[in-house]
């Protein structure tokens, strides 16, 4: 008795064409497929950066909080996946090479679920940690673990308070009316605080020390409430705060999952280089 067997196997290649003189032949090469979990400047310009190459195929997901996100370069997917379960399972349906965490510094769940999903999926992950801003002389900086914490840290006395949280976190200083607050988004806040008073301000960074300064000062602000997002994009409010000996109440860092990484583009570029290359070339 024969048995017929059929096998599908599916082998993802970009062709080249070169020419020389007046011959042309196509080169074949073996494509790598990448997934960024993104949402940050870093994770933009990574990902720019690895599309470039002929043998990536990169695509960019981005959580879909921000209603007109800036254009990234590369295919994006907008939305979550339903936690670590369906994020291994897209891993597997998209024959996905490689998992790159370069969210937010303060996108705990992702990273979270991020981790817990490769191993499951088999696939490798890195991220890409941007470093945090580190006190220096001249800061008034007050430690709280949470936003919560933020809201209790502004004590009873009203005072004129710059929320630069973004639009998800804002809600929870309903709890201290008294107080009036500078409330800076990309989006707009809606529904907006029950708080008498409030002024709200769309903007989207960059922020430049000297425009940071003249906001607080012609505000009146006399508190700033600030994520350690790192980075030099934010970082304007932070130098402003100082020279105006304005208090920051800094909210600590989650923990995030203990994978490989890099704090840089570059480095992490170059990880990316060693992680996909054949393992006779490593030396395994």
């Amino acid at each position: 008795m024969r048995v017929r067997v059929r096998v599908r196997v599916r082998v993802r290649v970009r062709v080249r064409v070169r020419v020389r003189g007046s011959s042309a032949w196509p080169i074949v090469v073996p494509m790598k497929r990448i997934l960024i979990l993104g949402g940050t400047t870093e994770a933009r310009q990574l990902a720019g950066k690895l599309a470039a190459r002929a043998d990536l195929e990169v695509t960019l997901s981005l959580a879909g909080r921000t209603e007109s996100p800036v254009a990234q370069g590369v295919p994006v997917r907008a939305g979550g996946f339903g936690g670590a379960r369906g994020l291994a399972a897209y891993l597997k349906e998209a024959d996905t090479d490689l998992l790159i965490d370069a969210t937010h510094p303060y996108a705990a769940r992702i990273s979270a679920n991020a981790a817990e999903a490769a191993p499951q999926a088999g696939v490798p992950i890195m991220a890409l940690r941007r470093p945090g801003w580190e006190p220096v002389e001249g800061d008034r900086w007050m430690l709280v673990d949470t936003v919560a914490g933020a809201v209790q840290a502004l004590g009873a006395a009203p005072r004129r308070v710059f929320l630069a949280l973004g639009r998800q976190e804002v809600a929870v200083f309903e709890a201290a009316p008294q107080h009036h607050y500078l409330i800076r988004s990309v989006d707009p806040v809606e529904p907006r605080l029950a708080v008498p008073d409030a002024t709200y301000l769309l903007s989207r960074g960059p922020f430049r020390e000297a425009d940071e300064r003249a906001l607080l000062e012609s505000n009146g602000i006399d508190i700033v409430v600030s994520k350690n997002s790192g980075g030099e994009a934010t970082y304007g409010k932070i130098a402003a705060a100082r020279v105006l000996g304005i208090e920051v109440i800094m909210i600590r860092r989650p923990s995030q999952p203990d994978v490989p990484s890099a704090e840089t583009v570059d480095q992490l570029a170059a990880m990316v280089d060693h992680a996909l290359e054949p393992d006779a070339e490593r030396g395994v």
